[in-house]
């Protein structure tokens, strides 16, 4: 892999990891449209940097949440953020064993049948669709600081049926849910960033042996650690007045033109 090539895996990373687009998906098209030969563990390494992006965004939101926890068992003290901390725990749980199910599952799927490019542009232009209309419909009823474990645990399921089927999103799946359990833009967004760290850091962990530590390894993760707090201010601040319809267009067209080019290719 060269250097240019990883810069550009980074950059991808960045933007479609955090925004609800696809980050695997992007990155599976990539080696499939390019020809390009990108390592199994350099997908994992790119997901160090977003991991890196997310946790020094929200750092004091982690040690805020961290003491809460804490203090919640120590000093019984109940506290909002104690209460997203537990929940944060408990959910990440069996969303990682399902994930991981899923996971093997998705990847016997499409080697067997060779059905990764179709998949994609299928689960792309689906949450697309799916997005458009719950986030239009749904009310903002509900901030970060009132959901309910059942929303919590619910929005956690969603994440890790992302991991059986590329072109889903993982932040898009959450996002979408937690609008329509009625959370508001920006409390889905961040919502969705924080429960995604401990997944992503046990994925890394498990992964880390296989990492190849070459210049393009941490230009890559450099790439998408940058790019990755761009995004992460952006959104949450866009999301303040915006909303998702931009990304799911965006979704619906590419996975038309993916499709469209996995059709002509025969």
């Amino acid at each position: 892999m060269t250097i240019l090539e990883a810069i550009i895996l980074g950059v991808i990373q960045g933007v479609t990891e955090l925004l609800p687009i696809s980050s695997s998906g992007h990155l599976n098209l990539m080696p499939l449209l390019f020809g390009w030969k990108m390592p199994e563990s350099f997908d994992i390494a790119l997901h160090l940097g977003t991991l890196l992006a997310i946790t020094i965004f929200f750092f004091k939101d982690w040690i805020n949440l961290i003491k809460g926890g804490f203090n919640q068992v120590i000093k019984k003290e109940k506290t909002i953020d104690g209460k997203i901390f537990w929940y944060i725990v408990a959910v990440t749980i069996p969303t990682g064993i399902i994930s991981l199910v899923l996971d093997e599952f998705s990847d016997f799927l499409c080697t067997k049948f060779g059905i990764e490019l179709p998949l994609i542009a299928i689960m792309l232009i689906a949450l697309g669709i799916i997005l458009y209309i719950v986030d239009k419909k749904a009310e903002s009823k509900i901030s970060l600081e009132n959901m309910n474990f059942k929303q919590s645990f619910l929005i956690g399921i969603a994440q890790a049926i992302a991991a059986a089927f590329p072109g889903t999103s993982r932040s898009g799946i959450t996002m979408t849910v937690a609008r329509a359990l009625k959370l508001d833009r920006e409390s889905a967004a961040k919502y969705s960033f924080l429960l995604s760290t401990p997944i992503v850091l046990a994925a890394v962990i498990f992964s880390i042996t296989d990492f190849e530590f070459s210049l393009a390894f941490f230009v890559g993760v450099i790439s998408s650690f940058i790019v990755g707090l761009i995004v992460i201010k952006f959104l949450l601040n866009y999301l303040k007045k915006g909303s998702f319809k931009i990304f799911a267009i965006y979704r619906i067209i590419l996975g038309i033109v993916v499709l469209a080019t996995f059709i002509l290719r025969g």
